[in-house]
Parts: C-alpha cells; sequence; structure tokens
C-alpha cells in the first residue's frame, strides 16, 4: 500500500471538518468496507474530540473508547456518535440474486 504523505493527511483533516464532505467520507468509506469504528474515528479526531464530545454530549474518554477498536460499542452509541452527520445504523434485506439461494 501507497504510503500518504503528510500534506495528503493535512488537507484530508481540513475536509473533513465541513459536515457534508465528513458525511460522504462516512457513507464512501463504509461502502468500501472500511469498519464503522476507523472512519468514525478519522473524522472526530479531524474535528477534534473535545469538540465533538460535546456536540454530541458524550465525555471525552466515552467518545475515544467508542471509537477504538479493542471496544465493541452499542448500536446506541454509534447512532449518537454518527448523529451530527444525519446518519444511523440500519439493517437492510439483500436480495439473492436470481437462480442463487441465500445460505
Amino acid at each position: 500500500m501507497a504510503r500518504r504523505s503528510k500534506d495528503w493527511n493535512v488537507g484530508l483533516a481540513q475536509d473533513l471538518q465541513n459536515q457534508e464532505f465528513a458525511r460522504e467520507f462516512l457513507l464512501s468509506a463504509i461502502e468500501e468496507g472500511v469498519p464503522i469504528q476507523a472512519a468514525l474515528a478519522k473524522v472526530i479526531r479531524a474535528t477534534g474530540v473535545k469538540e465533538f464530545a460535546a456536540k454530541v454530549g458524550m465525555a471525552s474518554p466515552n467518545v475515544l473508547r467508542a471509537i477504538n477498536r479493542r471496544y465493541n460499542p452499542t448500536q446506541r452509541t454509534l447512532n449518537r456518535l454518527l448523529r451530527p452527520f444525519k446518519l444511523r445504523l440500519s439493517l437492510a434485506s439483500i436480495e439473492a440474486a436470481k437462480g442463487r439461494r441465500a445460505a
């Protein structure tokens, strides 16, 4: 995997401060198979953990714990973190392809 330059990461962090850009970033990351916690961590750290925690009404250590891959946050917690981006977790059925049976 190619390494990103420091300038690229700085530019991304600046772009992620834009609410609409951050929303699209999260949607694209999930679509590409990036874990929700990893995508949220990138956005929250770009925003600033303390500022984001104040926005969602959580303590900073709890926000950090929720985006840490070693922890397993509840759906309620993840929805709380996604709310500023006008997103929430949900389930959708997957239609089986014609002629194939779902396992």
